[in-house]
């Protein structure tokens, strides 16, 4: 049954850092390492960027194919499974997984003409006793995924206790339009908000390597890709703009109000979303990635997206905070998932 609306804090942090490129061993060291820093019990989410022990710029099946991990038993999940279960937190991951023997998967490798299709850009969610809870497939493929991976076939949310609540993932181009819309547009369709609006979801959880805008850097130099963080704020545009249809950018909103200040602020909806942005940063293969990993507070109707948390372009390390949720969604008992598939 549902339980009453409730007011709590939900603890998330976000680890940001540059991995070496194929060094999947080397990277879970520096993940732990980083995430040492982390008293347990002190967080509730935990989560890390795209592809994050493998490195993310493959060139083709043949390159990736190495580094396909089962769901459950590879690095990246068991490097899940024990974070999870040493700070008593849900922990997410991107990773790049090797297809099964099911006749879905063997049937979409063979019938997809001019490529080769080897594994599925994923991410694992696993629980505070690390327990796996569920696998997640990149649907809205970049031209990088193309290469060698199979798309999922939408979004899925998980329900899980409070104060987490039900929570949406995606990872990276999924913030994006889908074709045949024009991927780079800042229009609609807005895709993960209008699903995460339709499900009533309380926290949308985006897995990125996000590539550098290349922009802002006489006025924030190291310190932000603004470009791209009002991007994503853009992109998630229903979960805030105002039933006026006026809004203001997520510069302006900085520039107004403190982070105390959004924090503490009541939603006049009483409806609010938050939308986490786990990025990577550091460069690969000649492509530099964003970093600005941000938290966003995004209260329904109020004409503003709100950031509460923010990394630097460059920055490594872990970033955690304190975001007041209220709690609508979520139904007493064990975890769950939700799929939805997606016209394509």
């Amino acid at each position: 049954m549902y339980q009453s609306q409730e007011a709590q804090e939900l603890r998330i942090a976000l680890l940001q850092f540059s991995p070496k490129f194929g060094q999947v061993e080397a990277n879970a060291r520096r993940a732990k390492e980083l995430c040492s820093t982390i008293e347990p019990g002190t967080i509730d989410l935990l989560c890390f960027p795209e592809m994050i022990l493998s490195g993310y710029v493959f060139e083709d099946s043949n390159e990736i194919s190495p580094f396909l991990e089962l769901p459950q038993v590879g690095p990246t999940s068991q490097m899940c499974a024990s974070l999870a279960r040493g700070l008593g937190c849900y922990v997410l991951a991107g990773y790049p997984e090797q297809l099964s023997d099911r006749i879905s998967d063997v049937t979409d490798a063979i019938s997809t003409p001019g490529s080769s299709i080897v594994g599925a850009n994923s991410a694992v969610l696993c629980g505070p006793n690390g327990y796996f809870i569920g696998n997640y497939r990149k649907t809205n493929l970049f031209a990088t995924d193309r290469t060698w991976a199979k798309a999922g076939s939408g979004f899925a949310s998980f329900v899980l206790p409070p104060p987490i609540g039900r929570l949406t993932l995606g990872i990276c181009m999924d913030l994006n339009a889908q074709p045949p819309a024009d991927w780079k547009t800042r229009g609609p369709p807005y895709e993960v908000a209008e699903y995460a609006l339709e499900k009533d979801v309380d926290v949308v959880v985006m897995l990125n390597a996000w590539l550098d805008s290349g922009e802002d850097e006489k006025d924030f130099g190291d310190i932000f890709d603004w470009t791209t963080v009002e991007f994503w704020a853009t992109r998630s545009k229903p979960l805030w703009v105002h039933l006026s249809g006026s809004d203001s950018s997520a510069k302006e909103q900085e520039e107004s109000k403190d982070e105390e200040e959004t924090q503490g602020e009541v939603c006049a909806s009483d409806r609010r979303t938050i939308v986490v942005i786990c990025n990577r940063t550091g460069e690969e293969k000649g492509q530099t990635f964003a970093g600005s990993s941000a938290i966003f507070n995004m209260c329904h109707s109020s004409g503003m997206p709100r950031i509460v948390g923010i990394m630097g372009r460059r920055e490594e390390g872990v970033r955690s905070c304190g975001v007041p949720v209220t709690l609508t969604g979520y139904k007493t008992g064990p975890s769950s998932v939700i799929s939805t598939k997606l016209s394509r």
